[in-house]
């Protein structure tokens, strides 16, 4: 078996990295909007201003824990760098990128569409038609070069109105909000766009004392004070609250076009147990059913047996009705989108399996992989284990959307672009997956690697981290002129989608 012709090739994005123009067109602001720039070694930081003038910035760590001063409220100050605001300027440049794009050979691009683009505040009552207009411009340049729009509908762009006046989808009435968006973008784009994702990663916040994740999937900003408890118990709760949403979306999408194909998308990382032992294979066992019950809910309509079981010992997600359970059914996935870039190693010595709550502390290093300039171990082997077991837990058609290495890169004095520890991490990883659909019978969509043109990593806000086939000129302080640049990569990339995959050297 080989690649058939209908695979596709193209990359992704989203627009909270990419887009750029903040204020242009109509648009509120999305939660990421008040994140400042940070480093591999610097977080970013949330500003903030109090009732009496008093102005600061609070770092927001990965895995650490987060708070505002007393009375604070976040906001945009003079004097910080916000590197969503501008992306890498596709509001402006799109029409040009589109067109790089068919020159690799793309047949898909997948992006977001801002939430606050379509409605400013998230609770408005009728949307915003020059956003709305900005992506009927875009859908049809995409369309114009053959190119298959794939749209996620919330990815990490929530409406910063929600999370202050709401506390984001710890809410129940985020529910209406997220569906009447996904229900005007269904009908404006009905005959534009096929393929929907609602929400980005939904599984991150599995995480929940990550308050990078909580805050960028749910638009939560844990109080001063609040316990670990606490903060899993939102989780779980906001969790349900867009499960239901997503399920709503997915019953009015299929009505309004019933050939939409609509997904959820996950980030999915293999467990691997360090040891044989007992304790670390029940522990990874464990450790994925903390994990995967959101893509369970989505896929299969219901809560699985082990989550529920914890839920009720717990206390957790107390609000979930007879109508709720019912619209989960009616609202399952046509496929499963998901994005990989590593796979996770747990140790039972850092904690017991029956202990376990925060994910983050089951979790250590591989010693047997390699690791990017940022920290991620690279593990090609474990792309083909992640589609096989997708494969055998859903039975549904599956599609890589997110996969690639960030990495510093260097213009040399002729303008050129020698990047091949990329070219090498993607067709280790594309072999893998070519192996998966070839050899285990996998039916795979498709293949859109992250970030086909550089843009704003969301971790850490940098520039530095690329990403592309296409470089572009701007700096980790906001500074270049944007200009498009091809990689080698690029022409690799192309060589690769014109042979289906068969050339990779």
């Amino acid at each position: 078996m080989v690649l058939n012709k209908k695979f596709t090739w193209g990359g992704a994005s989203a627009a909270n990295q990419y887009e750029g123009g903040y204020d242009k067109g109509g648009k509120g602001l999305n939660a990421i909007d008040v994140l400042t720039n940070g480093s591999a070694t610097e977080p970013r930081k949330v500003t903030w201003k109090k009732t009496n003038g008093e102005t600061g910035a609070t770092p927001l760590v990965w895995g650490k824990k987060f708070k505002l001063p007393e009375g604070a409220i976040p906001t945009i100050l003079d004097g910080y760098y916000y590197p969503s605001h501008q992306g890498t300027d596709f509001y402006h440049h799109y029409k040009e990128d589109i067109k790089l794009m068919a020159e690799m050979g793309f047949k898909a691009f997948r992006t977001s569409i801002a939430w606050t683009r379509i409605f400013p505040n998230g609770d408005d009552k009728k949307p915003n038609e020059a956003g709305l207009k900005f992506y009927d411009n875009l859908f049809d340049t995409c369309n114009q070069y053959g190119i298959e729009p794939i749209i996620t509908l919330s990815h990490f762009e929530i409406p910063f109105h929600l999370v202050k006046k709401y506390g984001g989808f710890t809410n129940r009435k985020l529910i209406d909000y997220f569906v009447r968006f996904a229900t005007v973008c269904f009908k404006r784009y009905k005959n534009k766009v096929k393929y929907w994702m609602t929400f980005n990663e939904i599984d991150n916040q599995s995480a929940y004392n990550n308050d990078f994740l909580m805050a960028t999937n749910s638009g939560i900003l844990f109080k001063k004070g609040m316990t670990d408890k606490e903060k899993e118990a939102a989780m779980y709760q906001a969790g349900h609250y867009e499960l239901v949403a997503s399920a709503l979306a997915v019953k009015i999408g299929h009505k309004i076009n019933p050939n939409f194909q609509i997904g959820c998308m996950i980030n999915y990382s293999p467990v691997r147990p360090l040891t044989p032992s007992s304790d670390d294979v029940l522990l990874a066992d464990k450790f994925e059913q903390r994990r995967d019950w959101f893509s369970d809910v989505h896929v299969f309509g219901k809560y699985p047996n082990a989550v529920e079981a914890y839920i009720e010992r717990n206390g957790y997600r107390p609000d979930i009705t007879d109508e709720d359970r019912i619209v989960l059914q009616e609202g399952t996935v046509d496929y499963v989108a998901f994005s990989y870039y590593q796979t996770t190693t747990v140790s039972s010595k850092k904690v017991k399996p029956d202990d376990l709550t925060d994910l983050s502390k089951a979790v250590t290093k591989n010693p047997t992989l390699k690791r990017s300039d940022w920290g991620w171990e690279i593990d090609p082997e474990g792309l083909r284990i992640a589609l096989n077991q997708l494969t055998d837990r859903y039975h549904k058609p599956l599609f890589i959307v997110e996969n690639g290495l960030g990495a510093y890169d260097k213009v040399e004095a002729d303008g050129s672009i020698h990047d091949d520890y990329r070219i090498d991490y993607l067709k280790k990883h594309i072999s893998e997956m070519e192996k998966a659909v070839e050899l285990d019978g996998v039916n795979l969509m498709g293949y859109l690697p992250w970030g086909p043109i550089d843009l704003v990593s969301a971790g850490t806000g940098q520039m530095d981290k690329r990403y592309g086939f296409i470089y572009v000129d701007k700096n980790d302080a906001g500074k270049g002129t944007l200009k498009r640049s091809r990689k080698d990569s690029f022409y690799w990339y192309k060589k690769v989608i014109a042979s289906n995959g068969k050339k990779l050297d």
